[in-house]
């Protein structure tokens, strides 16, 4: 590890215990002391952000109670031995997915997320993969992230510019694009097809 991810490992940490800390904590001098460690942890980001204070703290530090994962649902939708991406907007792939809502089941997330992202309606067929973000995506993140991936049919339905997805198109895995690597990798999808082929399947979990 870099030292670069240790310091956002670091920052990470000291802001996990500082949420908690002020969720349970009742001293009023202990609430002073966790409010001052959140902020010494987004300081510790605004150099090799590049962002301002503020706006690391809105994104790094905008939580209440217990520190737990952040959920990513992914949807694999392959057809003639090609899978379906989108295109966001800065020009990478990626399977239609995204965070899933607090009112949501990873599995109606999925489906909604690929409603929205490639306009298709599909079924979840099985699930393919319960990784983790820090273990199997290069990108780094602020927050732990649990990555769930999905295999789905499609039902019906067709694609449409959004303020997400600029595009959409099937893709053979030995001729993958330019990849959003934060959100999925070759190896996640490569994972993806061999779910889709095989007769019975175990999700690989971490």
């Amino acid at each position: 590890m870099t030292a670069n991810n240790n310091w956002l490992k670091w920052a990470v940490r000291l802001q996990a215990l500082a949420q908690t800390g002020l969720a349970y904590g009742k001293d009023v001098y202990d609430i002073e002391r966790f409010e001052e460690i959140r902020q010494i942890a987004a300081k510790m980001l605004v150099e090799p952000s590049g962002l301002p204070l503020e706006q690391v703290e809105e994104l790094f530090c905008n939580e209440t109670g217990y520190q737990t994962p952040k959920l990513d649902t992914r949807a694999a939708i392959i057809q003639d031995k090609k899978i379906l991406l989108v295109q966001e907007n800065d020009g990478l792939w990626s399977l239609p997915g995204g965070w899933c809502d607090v009112d949501c089941s990873t599995m109606e997330n999925v489906i909604k997320e690929v409603r929205e992202e490639a306009g298709l309606e599909v079924e979840v067929l099985r699930l393919v993969a319960i990784l983790d973000k820090a273990k199997s995506n290069p990108s780094r993140s602020a927050h732990h992230v649990t990555k769930v991936f999905y295999l789905c049919r499609a039902l019906g339905g067709a694609f449409q510019a959004n303020s997400e997805t600029v595009a959409s198109a099937y893709f053979a895995l030995e001729d993958l694009p330019a990849l959003s690597v934060g959100k999925n990798t070759a190896e996640q999808i490569a994972l993806c097809f061999e779910a889709h082929q095989a007769e019975h399947w175990e999700a690989r979990f971490e």
